[in-house]
């Protein structure tokens, strides 16, 4: 009978220890509140990220809106200083570009030919050694 008694004494006290080290350590509490602040600040994040993708789309709405009002008010001005002006030489008109449908309808300007970032020979301390210049 005393065998019993300790084998049921040991499984309380497995189960006291237990809770004991469960509700009693201030590292697993600590643990516990910074993994709920983290959830917490995760969800922030994620929100604020929506707002700032809503921000955008609503930006670029607001800037598509204000190009294609600048692209009506250039082309009345166009028409109207043609109209008003018939005589006048096309080298004086500030409005002598005129927009054609393509390009009205296009929210890039036409571009002739594309901006050349580099040079056509080395130069710098990335010249060749054997290489030179007159």
């Amino acid at each position: 009978m005393t065998w019993e008694y300790a084998l049921i004494g040991l499984i309380v006290g497995f189960v006291i220890g237990a809770l004991v080290m469960r509700f009693g350590n201030t590292k697993l509490r600590q643990q516990e509140a910074l993994q709920t602040e983290l959830e917490n600040s995760k969800s922030e994040l994620e929100e604020y990220r929506k707002e700032l993708v809503g921000h955008f789309a609503h930006s670029a709405e607001l800037l598509d809106n204000m190009a294609r009002d600048y692209r009506q008010l250039y082309q009345h001005m166009v028409k109207s200083s043609h109209e008003l002006m018939p005589n006048m030489p096309v080298q004086e008109n500030p409005f002598n570009y005129r927009l054609t449908e393509s390009e009205a309808d296009n929210d890039q300007a036409p571009v002739k030919m594309p901006p050349r970032d580099y040079s056509d020979s080395a130069s710098g301390l990335f010249r060749p050694v054997n290489e030179k210049n007159p």
